[in-house]
């Protein structure tokens, strides 16, 4: 059982985290259901969905705040280590969801990121929270509209997760496709100083505006303005790492190889064999999670 947050004022009402059911929230941007995938480009055979860690994961807490910076209700999930009670100090990291996702991906079983991290610090991985919020399909910065899902993270998200009781004044970033290039982002402009470190799963990282999928900018100034090659130094000091799947139908592989080949020391990452899909994301996200916790615990 989770426990549910109030809109108003997100106080906890009392439970605890149980197994999630199965197939719920599955992240738009994946090309296969569980089970076998499809081929991918390059040739690359997708491969199967690994089964989540046998262990029971941290409490959940689910809620919804009003975001100014937005101009709607967003939805908020809340992933605590085992062990951990809702408002302990811990160290906070952001995920960001990819096109098509929500708050949901970050608690749900599709990425099953509460089971790897429940693993990895069973393990004698560092603990930390992960938060999630519903960004929208806007690439994680203000957009024409007025709506500004960056500055909602900022002035909103941030002070929301200090009133938990969460760490924030430096923080994790994790990232999935469209989320990894809006932890990059967040990386860039907040600076070593508020980033202990980022992890992107198949960041979706343009080189020109016009390789980008529509509706990621508005136009070539918002692209400028917006360009993550264009600030790959403000990353030094932030320990960084990108990791992609070289059958990735958007061919996310070879820019996230030209991203790594200029980015300054601290910045890695690998392409390897997979796709942009669920399986390839489940694959490497104890790592990332790993990657992320280890940053904010140094």
């Amino acid at each position: 059982m989770e426990t549910r947050l109030s809109r108003r004022a997100l106080l906890v009402r009392g439970g605890g985290a149980a197994a999630m059911l199965a197939g719920a929230g599955l992240l738009v941007d994946a090309l296969a259901f569980p089970g076998r995938g499809i081929a991918g480009g390059g040739g690359v055979r997708c491969g199967d969905l690994a089964p989540l860690p046998d262990i029971v994961p941290g409490k959940i807490e689910r809620g919804a705040f009003h975001s100014a910076a937005r101009g709607c209700e967003v939805g908020l999930a809340l992933v605590y280590p085992p062990g951990a009670r809702p408002g302990a100090p811990l160290p906070l990291c952001l995920y960001l969801h990819g096109r098509g996702g929500s708050h949901r991906n970050v608690a749900d079983q599709p990425m099953g990121l509460p089971w790897f991290l429940a693993d990895r610090v069973a393990a004698g991985a560092p603990p930390m929270a992960l938060l999630a919020v519903d960004g929208g399909n806007l690439w994680w910065h203000r957009r024409a509209s007025g709506d500004d899902t960056a500055r909602m993270l900022v002035d909103e998200v941030l002070p929301l997760a200090a009133r938990r009781g969460l760490q924030t004044e430096r923080i994790g970033l994790l990232g999935t496709s469209m989320g990894g290039y809006g932890a990059i982002l967040l990386a860039d402009r907040l600076g070593p100083e508020r980033v202990a470190g980022v992890g992107g799963l198949s960041p979706a990282l343009y080189r020109r505006y016009g390789d980008a999928m529509a509706g990621a900018f508005d136009s070539a100034a918002d692209f400028a303005a917006h360009d993550v090659f264009a600030g790959r130094a403000r990353l030094q000091g932030i320990p960084v790492r990108l990791d992609c799947g070289t059958g990735d139908r958007y061919g996310f592989a070879s820019s996230c190889r030209a991203f790594l080949d200029g980015a300054p020391v601290g910045v890695t990452g690998t392409t390897t064999p997979g796709c942009h899909d669920t399986a390839y994301w489940r694959s490497i996200a104890p790592h990332h999670l790993e990657h992320v916790a280890r940053a904010l615990a140094a």
